[in-house]
C-alpha cells in the first residue's frame, strides 16, 4: 500500500478527498443534535463580521494549491511530511465528531445587507451546519499548511521567500475569519492548533527516526 501511495501521489490525494468529503457529509446529514455544545465567553466578546468570509473561503484553494506544489516543485519527502499529519489529524478530527457529537449556537438570527458578502455568508450558513466543530478542522488545516512552508528548503530560494509571510498571514487571517463569523467558539480553535502542533511533532519524530533507520546500514 505504501509503495502504491508512492507511486500515485495524486490518486492517494483524490481517495483521501473522497473519503473525507463523503464521511464529513454523513456526519452532517446524521448527527443533528450534538451532545455537546461548545461555547465560551470570549465568543461572546468577539463580534460577528460578514467581510471574514473572504479568508474564510481562501481556506479551500488554499490546501489544494500548497499540496500540488510540494508535490511538483519540492522534493518528494516534503509532499508526504505534510501529508501525513494533514490527513492524519482530519481523520482524527472525524472520529472525534462520531464519538462526542458537537456544535455550536453562535450564528446570528440574520445576516444584514445584500452584497457579496452577505451572501456568500448565507450561503455557508445554508450549506454548513453548526455542527461538528471541535476542533476546527478549518484551524488545523491552516497551522499545518502554514508549518509546511516555514519547513520546507524550496521556499529558502529568494522568488519564493515572499510565500512563507504570505502562508503566516493566510493562517491568522483564516483562524481568526472562524471567530468572526461565528463558524467556530475559540475553543475549536485552540484544540485545532494544539491538534496541529501534536501532530506535526509526531511527524517530526517519526521523520527522524525514519532517517537514522536509512543512515544505520551505511555506519555498519
Amino acid at each position: 500500500m505504501r509503495n502504491w501511495c508512492s507511486r500515485h501521489p495524486v490518486w492517494f490525494m483524490a481517495l483521501y478527498a473522497l473519503f473525507y468529503l463523503t464521511f464529513f457529509s454523513l456526519l452532517e446529514h446524521t448527527v443533528l443534535t450534538p451532545d455537546l455544545w461548545v461555547h465560551c465567553r470570549l465568543d461572546d466578546v468577539i463580534p460577528f463580521c460578514k467581510y471574514a468570509i473572504v479568508p474564510y473561503l481562501l481556506w479551500f484553494p488554499w490546501i489544494p494549491f500548497t499540496l500540488f506544489y510540494l508535490l511538483y516543485k519540492a522534493p518528494r519527502e516534503d509532499f508526504w511530511r505534510l501529508c501525513v499529519p494533514l490527513f492524519t489529524g482530519m481523520t482524527m478530527a472525524l472520529l472525534f465528531y462520531v464519538i462526542v457529537p458537537n456544535g455550536l449556537a453562535l450564528r446570528p438570527h440574520f445576516v444584514p445587507g445584500n452584497d457579496i458578502f452577505a451572501h456568500l455568508v448565507r450561503m455557508i450558513y445554508r450549506s454548513d451546519t453548526p455542527m461538528n466543530v471541535c476542533p476546527s478542522i478549518h484551524v488545523f488545516n491552516s497551522v499545518t499548511l502554514m508549518l509546511a512552508y516555514y519547513r520546507s528548503a524550496v521556499f529558502d530560494a529568494p522568488r519564493r521567500r515572499w510565500m512563507r509571510p504570505v502562508a503566516m498571514v493566510l493562517c491568522m487571517s483564516i483562524t481568526l475569519s472562524t471567530m468572526l463569523l461565528k463558524q467556530h467558539s475559540v475553543i475549536d480553535v485552540v484544540f485545532g492548533l494544539l491538534l496541529a502542533l501534536a501532530l506535526d511533532y509526531g511527524a517530526t519524530v517519526l521523520q527522524s527516526e525514519d532517517v537514522g533507520h536509512r543512515r544505520l546500514p551505511e555506519r555498519l
